[in-house]
């Protein structure tokens, strides 16, 4: 599976992924810093990657979008990262379940 971890969320969330036998990049990684929803969307179709982000606007645009990428929303509240780090580790085996059954927006709460 490949990834790509959206602004709102910290680098170490696409280093902890990679270090759990996925591909993951951050936006900072490859200078997507500062674009926009729209760029980074592009992108990842391009790519083939999964966005995980907490920008309800990638949900928004999934549901109105003909062709797009999967998006991972995680709907938590700000965390501290090493939280973060946590809750997304207990929640991804459910992520990964329901990408591989072809859902393209799943909903983290």
């Amino acid at each position: 599976m490949r990834f790509l971890v959206d602004a709102q969320l910290p680098p170490a969330l696409a280093r902890w992924i990679t270090l759990n036998g996925h591909d993951a990049a951050h936006v900072a990684d490859i200078g997507m810093q500062a674009a926009t929803d729209r760029q980074i969307w592009d992108y990842a179709l391009a790519e083939d990657r999964v966005i995980i982000t907490k920008d309800e606007d990638f949900a928004q645009r999934k549901v109105l979008a003909h062709h797009s990428p999967a998006i991972v929303w995680m709907r938590w509240r700000n965390t501290r990262r090493q939280e973060l780090l946590t809750r997304f580790e207990t929640a991804l085996p459910a992520v990964l379940a329901a990408l591989a059954r072809g859902e393209t927006l799943v909903e983290v709460i």
